[in-house]
């Protein structure tokens, strides 16, 4: 799947949050309608079959509830995508990733192969399972992790286990950090913790940029990475640094540098940092410190100023407004507006901006914010993914084009405005405002009714005290060593905080208003949208019939 991520680290977002946010785009010529649902524990499969790769994976017994964005046509699988766990840990799954033939060929992908004959013909060959992808991590993680650092712990064992058949991006989050997970042919892996001041900008292509294998077999303060990896570099001489002394860099030894990157992923990293960092660097002209095509854009940077929820979904929106590039543009001409693959792509699946918020009780800390449809033409609205159901205009997504759910709402909207962009780009641009504001209006207002019930003393603890308190699925051995960070709450203190009845009535309430608006808000919009079209239709005529 093509996909854009960005990461925000806590001190780099406008309210001290962690934010994690990816754009599922669906393959070329197809459309992937999506869901957003609850799944509760007695809903979690203990048996797990995925349909793609045809593996069997036994799950553990205690799985928590979690939000997903799973397809409404499972034909394919699940394909969960992004949600929160009832721990308030967030995972977004995943961001498809390049590599090149020197990594395929020491670790090939775990691909899927069909039986070949019949059981007892001479010649005949079982089928070989392949091994998990974007299909199945959601699913068989975030239900079992009581922090990020545990995200990468079991989603890394469980890729050493059964190995994976595409190259992925994966992000994990809770209140205290963020975590970037990369895979590295069939079954290696590297992940990096993001930098509190930083945000970080990943399009498709193998991202990190710096590794520091001392932390990662070391500390694992901010690296960690598969048991093997130092000796599976230095065996098949991955390592493309010129000086012993210099720092792995990833991005060399992993990942691509091709023609089709600079076309496809480079321009849309350019893009995001050009936005968000403006005046520290020249990004335009031919004195450009970087430009479109650049293979050396960095993997995170300090933003200028404090990065918002709008900032988030503006550049996962973008199509390179204000340069050449843009294919709605005036500037440039025919041949540069469409150089550049967009970040706002007419197949977008959905948007989920996955946000943790530190100062407010764990029971509505963390918000699940959600686009469907093609970035440029859509809004973004807020919903508490701690509740025991979502509304049924984002939930009940039919396989059939209709207008009565928000996904197929959203795809006809953005078919008409394309046709007459210039003509409805002031109305799309006065929806998102106004929904957008609805939104924080509302979630203001139902922090407030929260708050005023009160709660329990959220106070803090080591994150290793955290992990043995609660008895997640991680190898407790492997991470007795991590440093004692501070969590929130007890992993298993902030479940108990979040099962409050009276709390999640307030919450799928608040989410059933924002729905509502939504859907009448979107009802004006498409029906300013096809008017101004259909005035613009060919066959029109401009003397009244009347």
């Amino acid at each position: 799947m093509a996909c854009t991520t960005i990461l925000v680290g806590k001190n780099a977002s406008y309210d001290g949050s962690t934010i994690i946010a990816r754009n599922e785009d669906s393959a070329n010529g197809e459309f992937n309608p999506k869901r957003f649902v609850v799944v509760g524990p007695q809903d979690q499969p203990r048996h797990y079959r995925s349909v793609l790769g045809r593996l069997d994976i036994d799950l553990p017994d205690d799985p928590m509830r979690y939000t997903a964005m799973p397809n409404a046509d499972l034909k394919e699988g699940v394909w969960g995508e992004a949600g929160v766990n009832a721990a308030n840990v967030a995972m977004s799954a995943t961001e498809t990733l390049t590599t090149n033939e020197r990594v395929l060929g020491a670790d090939p992908f775990v691909q899927y192969a069909p039986a070949k004959g019949q059981p007892g013909q001479d010649g005949y060959e079982p089928e070989v399972a392949g091994g998990i992808g974007e299909e199945d991590f959601l699913t068989i993680v975030l239900p079992y992790i009581a922090t990020a650092r545990e995200g990468v712990l079991r989603l890394g064992a469980l890729l050493e286990r059964y190995g994976t058949y595409e190259m992925n991006g994966v992000a994990f989050s809770d209140a205290d950090e963020i975590w970037w997970l990369e895979t590295v042919g069939g079954h290696h892996w590297i992940a990096k913790r993001v930098p509190d001041e930083a945000y970080v900008t990943m399009p498709n292509q193998l991202g990190i940029d710096e590794f520091d294998l001392e932390d990662a077999f070391g500390d694992r303060r901010s690296h960690m990475c598969s048991a093997d990896l130092e000796a599976f570099i230095e065996d098949n001489h991955l390592d493309l640094a010129v000086e012993s002394a210099s720092p792995l860099n990833p991005r060399d030894a992993f990942g691509s540098h091709s023609d089709s990157d600079h076309v496809y992923n480079t321009p849309r990293a350019w893009f995001m940092q050009r936005f968000l960092n403006p005046y520290d660097e020249v990004w335009d002209g031919p004195d450009a410190d970087h430009r479109p095509d650049s293979d050396d854009i960095p993997w995170g940077r300090q933003p200028e100023r404090k990065v918002t929820i709008e900032d988030v979904k503006y550049v996962l929106s973008s199509h390179y407004q204000g340069t050449p590039y843009d294919p709605y543009g005036k500037l440039g001409d025919e041949h540069t507006r469409h150089m550049f693959r967009t970040i706002g792509i007419n197949r977008q699946s959905q948007l989920s901006v996955l946000q943790i918020r530190p100062y407010r009780p764990q029971a509505s800390r963390a918000l699940q914010w959600i686009s469907y449809g093609s970035n440029a033409f859509n809004t973004l609205a807020p919903f508490y993914p701690n509740v025991n159901v979502t509304p049924d205009y984002l939930a009940d997504t039919t396989t059939r084009v209709t207008s009565e759910n928000f996904y197929w709402a959203n795809r006809i909207i953005a078919a008409l405005g394309n046709a007459a962009f210039s003509d409805t780009v002031n109305a799309i641009e006065r929806y998102q405002q106004e929904t957008g504001a609805m939104g924080h209006r509302l979630v203001k207002a139902t922090d407030e009714q929260v708050g005023r019930l009160g709660g329990p003393d959220e106070t803090h603890v080591t994150a290793k005290t955290a992990r043995k308190s609660y008895g997640t699925q991680s190898n407790d051995a492997d991470v007795d060593d991590a440093p004692a960070d501070v969590d929130p709450m007890k992993p298993a203190d902030i479940v108990a905080a979040t099962d409050n009845d009276e709390v999640r009535e307030i919450l799928a309430a608040a989410n059933q208003a924002m729905a509502d608006h939504l859907k009448l808000e979107t009802d004006r919009l498409l029906d300013s949208v096809l008017y101004t079209t259909s005035m613009k239709m060919s066959n029109g005529f401009n003397r009244s019939d009347n």
